[in-house]
């Protein structure tokens, strides 16, 4: 059996490097020693040399398992250079280069075949291949095989039988990425539940990580791009419509921009993908179609223009920037619409509901990944398990936001919610909770709720990054195929009671600067008077099972305990008290009032008792 010395020497002279990368040589050791691997290495990380110094240091064939032709192509050059024995058989192979990997494998020269798991799986092809006794298959792209995985393919499910046709050969699966529960299906699945599993670090430390809320998003990445003028890059869109616009937009501005996606010609997708690989400063603008085994190393930028489907795919479409090592920059903008879409599709997939369900999840945490206040890298790497220090590299590190307390605001965004019918989405909403009289509001004589105006003082602008953030820490959900409505989410109901507490990010410290100054105590305002306004407000809502704020919210207490009304006539004059409220609540707070005010004349006689009398003693 050849040893990781035998490894290393072909490593240094086929592929002419110094020593092994990271990781590479406990999953090379573990597969010259026989074992099942599956190794979760992140772009960059090596994966391919893994199994390929196995094959050329035993001198044995290892078939290579692989879903792109493109991809196929490429490796196989990149080893024919290298003056390695290999070969690919898939569709696009020319019939002379076929017919010398066939001879090849007759004279027990080939080393590395590269096939695609529709072609392997022909009963021919596995008749064909037993007769050349392969020593290992490696899998690549495993979390294909997976239901949880984020790009689930079928046919990768019958590789499950190849221990059946193949006894004696071992099986290794490579993948960039795969969580917890994609890595245990996969071994379940292809290894019969054992399997020697090695996990990588996922950190990229020279990516700079950036996410934010697309408010002009032709502008944002008009500006990422100004900053990569003439650099290689990838602009990923939703849809193909999209990715057609968005190239012909580009191209305008004087780059070269080339779309991408399922609905063009293939020929058109080889022409556009070749001239991206071989000339310098295309900008790819592509739908998920586009990238999977893509080894450009010199792209500079990785663009999102809408939520990717999961953390996992925005990993990996983020790991095609920078694999030369030099620094990178990704930016993923994203809207309340992307969530809905998002939460469309995943319903109407035709996945078991189980699975749906786990979609959902993932889709959660990748929008908690956006919303997040602290450094994302930490946020991302703890997504996949891996514990990190702030990174300094990524949008939160290098702009810090500051987090204010929002329960108060997210209770009277659930209230709205709650009292418009759980029928309306975020735009409806905001207008509500400003106090818009729209004509949808006055239809729905949304005017006439305890709600309406109460978030008058918060912009639109922020409103809607509040409902966002809402929505990522699930105390609200969008209803899918209900116009995007809002509704309370697992933790909505938990939150309205107070039993648990919401902190927002703003997306300009100076915002939320803004907004504290705007809720701070006036110094005309009796602050001792205020407390007790505000615990009588607490006593009534608990009486009546509602949020504090839908009985008087805090302006209207200030100007109370300014003014200090002491009759109804008075109290009504105060901001937020209308003719419904004085007849609900005007009673309790003008007693509040005058009994203060009494206690407060009462103290002044006595002081002023005691004072006489010290003069007559």
């Amino acid at each position: 059996m050849p040893t990781l010395d035998a490894a290393r020497a072909v490593l240094n002279n086929t592929f002419g490097y110094d020593d092994f990368l990271p990781g590479q040589a406990d999953i090379v050791t573990a597969l010259l020693a026989g074992e099942n691997v599956l190794a979760v290495m992140p772009t960059g990380a090596g994966k391919s040399l893994c199994y390929q110094l196995p094959a050329l240091a035993c001198e044995s064939l290892t078939v290579v398992v692989s879903p792109l032709i493109a991809l196929m192509r490429d490796q196989v050059a990149a080893l024919r250079l290298n003056g390695v024995a290999a070969g690919a058989l898939n569709s696009a192979t020319p019939r002379a280069e076929a017919v010398t990997t066939h001879r090849q494998l007759r004279e027990g020269r080939l080393r590395l075949l590269y096939i695609s798991p529709e072609r392997l799986m022909v009963p021919g092809t596995l008749e064909g291949l037993a007769r050349y006794s392969p020593a290992r298959f490696a899998i690549d792209e495993a979390h294909c095989i997976s239901q949880w995985g984020h790009d689930f393919r079928p046919d990768y499910r019958r590789l499950a039988e190849l221990p059946e046709h193949f006894p004696d050969a071992r099986l290794s699966a490579f993948t960039a990425t795969a969580d917890a529960v994609t890595r245990q299906d996969i071994v379940a699945r292809l290894f019969g539940g054992e399997a020697n599993t090695f996990v990588a670090g996922f950190d990229r430390p020279n990516l700079r990580i950036g996410v934010a809320p697309r408010r002009s998003g032709a502008r944002q990445i008009d500006d990422l791009l100004d900053r990569y003028a003439g650099r290689a890059g990838i602009i990923y869109t939703l849809s193909r419509k999209e990715a057609e616009r968005t190239a012909e937009r580009v191209s305008s501005r004087g780059r070269i921009a080339l779309p991408y996606h399922a609905g063009m010609d293939q020929r058109d997708r080889d022409r556009n993908q070749d001239r991206f690989l071989t000339e310098d400063g295309v900008v790819m603008v592509a739908t998920i179609a586009f990238g999977m085994g893509i080894d450009k190393p010199d792209i500079r930028f990785v663009v999102h223009a809408n939520l990717p489907s999961t953390v996992e795919a925005y990993y990996q479409e983020i790991g095609r920037a920078g694999r030369d090592g030099e620094p990178a920059e990704t930016l993923m903008l994203y809207g309340m619409n992307d969530i809905r879409i998002r939460r469309l599709m995943i319903d109407d997939s035709d996945r078991p509901d189980e699975v749906k369900r786990v979609d959902h999840q993932r889709l959660n945490a990748l929008l908690a990944l956006c919303e997040t206040a602290n450094c994302r890298r930490q946020a991302l790497l703890g997504y996949f398990g891996e514990a990190s220090e702030r990174c300094g590299n990524c949008d939160r590190c290098l702009d810090p936001v500051e987090t204010v307390d929002g329960t108060v605001i997210a209770q009277k965004a659930l209230s709205a919610v709650l009292r418009t019918g759980q029928r309306f989405g975020a735009e409806h909403l905001i207008a509500v909770l400003r106090g818009e009289a729209t004509d949808k509001v006055l239809q729905h004589r949304h005017d006439q709720l305890v709600t309406f105006g109460v978030g008058a003082e918060i912009s639109k602008t922020l409103w809607r990054s509040y409902l966002r953030q809402l929505v990522a820490a699930d105390v609200l959900r969008i209803a899918i195929g209900d116009y995007g409505a809002l509704l309370p989410g697992s933790r909505g109901h938990a939150v309205l009671r107070g039993d648990e507490n919401v902190a927002f990010h703003s997306e300009a410290a100076g915002r939320q600067r803004e907004r504290r100054r705007a809720t701070e105590v006036p110094e005309e305002v009796d602050q001792a008077l205020f407390g007790r306004l505000k615990q009588l407000r607490v006593d009534i809502a608990r009486e009546e099972g509602v949020p504090a704020y839908v009985v008087f919210h805090d302006r209207s207490l200030m100007d109370m305990a300014s003014r200090k009304p002491r009759s109804l006539d008075a109290l009504v004059a105060c901001h937020g008290v209308g003719a419904g409220k004085l007849a609900r609540y005007g009673a309790r707070f003008l007693e509040a009032l005058n009994e203060t005010e009494d206690h407060r004349n009462q103290d002044t006689r006595e002081s002023s008792s005691r004072t006489a009398g010290s003069e007559i003693l």
